[in-house]
């Protein structure tokens, strides 16, 4: 991809930010101009560097992508993220585009039958170049913003667009396994709908299992292969990320945000955060708002 394609959409993504901040009015895609560490969940989404380099930690494994490259998550992770190149003359600009599966499930009746169903990826990120072929149409969606009302109509019709070259290209078959309901990611998938959906419950590998179609043995080995982690891990992960919202967005006492997330002991949930995020949970809540409220606008 040339460096103008890349300008074109760095100017169209800078527009957006300045007229609508991080929350645009297209459905599903967000804008990023210089952020903080993240902690969060990352869903199935295509994610695009426009300046500026990004790493992301999906326990122990490490995915960096720069300016022209992608990522493309193909299920529900707790990431941990970090800018690791931008500066305030050269911030970090990025967009994230959610994938949604049943529109994949749709496309994949139009490919044949071994392309559809090629071997599944076992990593739920991949790191890929920005295909060329999908510039045109993204910068088409992104302008999108500046006429309202075409977006119900046009939009949809566009992402179905970029989602069919991703499928037919080299970040294909990591994607298919979304839009598959018996391939692994997908039964991984379910089994991770349900520990993010009851986050404060005991993991229980055997129920998980069952929800995934596979063998206590078999899913283990399968989870951890996709996410880096083991389903209590990946639990874990998840309540302290809950955690730290709660202090963030509600600045509930540090001993009640423990036990309403699955904690008995006050001590032990220190300890975990701290182990997660570098600092005990009350001055890791109150240096967040103090960095909050003193940054400038970009």
């Amino acid at each position: 991809m040339d460096n103008c394609s890349l300008d074109s959409l760095k100017a169209r993504a800078l527009a957006l930010w300045h007229e609508h901040g991080r929350v645009t009015p297209l459905p599903g895609l967000v804008v990023a101009v210089t952020e903080g560490p993240f902690h969060g969940v990352y869903q199935p989404s295509l994610i695009v560097v426009l300046q500026g380099a990004k790493i992301s930690r999906l326990g122990d494994r490490v995915y960096r992508y720069d300016a022209g490259k992608c990522l493309i998550a193909s299920l529900d992770v707790p990431i941990r993220a970090e800018i690791v190149t931008a500066s305030r003359e050269t911030p970090y600009i990025a967009f994230a585009l959610n994938i949604d599966p049943a529109v994949i499930a749709e496309l994949l009746l139009e490919l044949a039958g071994d392309a559809a169903r090629a071997a599944p990826r076992a990593d739920a990120l991949g790191v890929h170049p920005l295909p060329g072929i999908i510039v045109d149409p993204l910068e088409r969606l992104l302008a999108l913003a500046e006429r309202p009302q075409d977006i119900p109509i046009l939009a949809p019709m566009i992402r179905r667009e970029i989602v069919w070259h991703l499928l037919s290209g080299s970040q294909g078959t990591m994607l298919r396994q979304i839009g598959l309901a018996d391939s692994r990611m997908a039964r991984i998938g379910r089994s991770i709908a349900w520990v993010r959906d009851n986050f404060t419950e005991t993991a229980n590998v055997a129920h998980l299992a069952a929800l995934a179609g596979m063998s206590p043995a078999t899913f283990h080995r399968h989870f951890k292969a996709a996410t880096a982690m083991t389903p209590v891990q990946f639990q874990k992960q998840l309540r302290l990320q809950e955690a730290r919202r709660l202090l963030l967005c509600e600045g509930s006492d540090v001993s009640q945000v423990g036990f309403s997330i699955g904690y008995e002991s006050p001590s032990h949930f220190s300890r975990e955060y701290r182990r997660m995020f570098g600092a005990p949970p009350g001055r890791d809540s109150a240096d967040i708002r103090r960095s909050v409220t003193s940054e400038t606008s970009i």
